[in-house]
């Protein structure tokens, strides 16, 4: 039980589902339907300072290395295509509705990025993360619920 706990954890702050892989995994082990929501919620929450602390600090010393560098304007122009029409037309509320898009290359990840380039208050950036975190954790959990009450 613990290790699917870890393991929905550990998905939920991967950028390769977030808790939209997160919340279904611990749901389909059998762990409790209101733990694996807090756990995975905060854990795709944790993403947003882990990932501005990176962009901050890291960053900005890995640019130096050519590989890398060619590696990050690429993200950093598929974040600009994805998401920056709707941030700059609709600042806070588009950021929230690009986070909370529970799809492939939308959340906080892309949202955290959008947030730097764009160099959107953080502290707004947050919130807005937060709240878009939380209304798609909502629609994969419940989706995850219901599906499985199909089963």
């Amino acid at each position: 039980m613990i290790t699917d706990l870890i393991v929905s954890f550990l998905l939920s702050i991967s950028p390769f589902g977030e808790a939209k892989v997160g919340i279904p995994y611990g749901l389909i082990n059998g762990l409790n339907k209101y733990v694996v929501f807090i756990v995975c919620l905060a854990a795709n929450i944790l993403v947003f300072p882990l990932m501005f602390f990176f962009l901050e600090k890291v960053n900005t010393h890995l640019l130096r290395i050519h590989s890398y560098k060619k590696a990050a304007l690429f993200v950093a122009r598929k974040a600009k295509k994805g998401s920056g029409d709707q941030i700059r037309k609709y600042g806070f509320w588009g950021l929230i509705f690009f986070v909370m898009l529970p799809i492939p290359g939308t959340g906080v990840y892309a949202g955290t990025i959008a947030t730097y380039l764009f160099k959107i208050e953080k502290k707004k950036a947050f919130i807005a993360n937060t709240i878009g975190i939380i209304i798609s954790s909502l629609i994969i959990w419940g989706t995850t619920i219901v599906t499985m009450k199909g089963m």
